[in-house]
């Protein structure tokens, strides 16, 4: 039989039960940073300063700060070169420009003195470098086309950049340290990863370049868009097109069907075949074209024309040379 509690009992217990009446406690407003962030995404600089004077010296307030004025800099004019104090001589060339803009360098010291503060904060490490990165490039594309020129300095003439240009160290080497450590500190997402590829390509830091798409493959497994452009980067650059081969067909594992991977790959057998052609190695040649075939799966494709006009040139010469499929030597 069941039993059922006197409801004077059951008041009782529920009376004695912690009622939850109470309010969840408000979170906290936020800071002047965060406050900050916001107003330099809306475009309000002076007020995002404002902001931030209350934020004292710790790292993430100079990063943002430095953001700011990395910002002020973009919509900053050029800065324009010195008036000449007297007459230049005879052959004299006029000062130049400033390398850096005032808002910039105080981007700069901000990002350096937040790094300071919290060394391993990737995120001023990234901003640092994007911040000299074109500096860098425009330096690094005159140096190459005096190289090519052959001109060296003349007699006379100052080989240190000007006091103005001076103040900033923004080397190759600079920026590429800056970038790496961002790399290293991020540990995950790619923002780092792209940036500095994006530059050791661009000055043409092989090495650097090669150690950034092997980071990115590490972060984005499982996906063919990386394999692809790191396979594009070793036949571009590298100048290496087995193993770019070797990437493309590791994006087709991924996507099988993905047509311009496999153009990509056939692309590469012609072009070796035709060297192979040129240099009269119809063994080789031979190989290189049933390779391409594999790929080529439009018979009407511009692919396939070329790769039967090169079946054509060996079926040609079939008798007259070493058969077909026998390797050179």
């Amino acid at each position: 039989m069941r039993r059922f509690l006197p409801a004077a009992v059951v008041c009782a217990l529920v009376a004695c039960q912690p009622r939850s009446t109470e309010k969840t406690a408000p979170a906290p407003p936020p800071g002047p940073v965060a406050e900050a962030k916001v107003l330099l995404e809306q475009g309000q600089l002076d007020a995002a300063l404002d902001k931030l004077q209350a934020a004292g010296q710790d790292a993430e307030g100079l990063y943002v700060q430095g953001r700011v004025w990395a910002k002020k800099a973009e919509l900053a004019p050029a800065p324009l070169p010195p008036t000449p104090a007297s007459p230049l001589p005879r052959g004299a060339q006029p000062p130049a420009a400033p390398e850096f803009k005032a808002e910039e360098l105080t981007a700069v010291e901000l990002y350096e003195r937040a790094l300071l503060a919290q060394p391993t904060l990737w995120e001023a490490r990234l901003a640092l470098g994007r911040l000299l990165a074109p500096h860098t490039v425009r330096r690094h594309d005159l140096e190459r086309e005096l190289a090519a020129r052959k001109k060296g300095t003349r007699k006379g003439q100052p080989t240190a950049a000007p006091e103005a240009q001076a103040a900033v160290d923004f080397s190759v080497d600079r920026v590429l340290r800056e970038l790496e450590g961002a790399v290293r500190d991020q540990k995950q997402g790619s923002d780092t990863v792209e940036a500095l590829i994006e530059f050791a390509t661009r000055v043409n830091r092989v090495e650097a370049a090669e150690a950034g798409f092997q980071e990115l493959l590490k972060r984005q497994r499982e996906k063919p868009e990386p394999l692809v452009r790191y396979g594009d980067f070793l036949l571009n650059v590298k100048k290496d097109p087995q193993a770019a081969i070797d990437e493309y067909r590791q994006a087709l594992i991924w996507k099988p069907d993905e047509e311009t991977v496999r153009t990509k790959i056939a692309d590469i057998y012609l072009t070796q075949a035709a060297g192979y052609l040129a240099a009269q190695q119809w063994g080789s040649a031979d190989g290189q074209l049933r390779e391409a075939a594999k790929y080529i799966t439009d018979r009407s494709s511009a692919q396939a024309v070329t790769l039967e006009g090169y079946r054509e040139k060996l079926r040609g010469i079939r008798g007259t040379e070493r058969p077909l499929g026998v390797p050179d030597r």
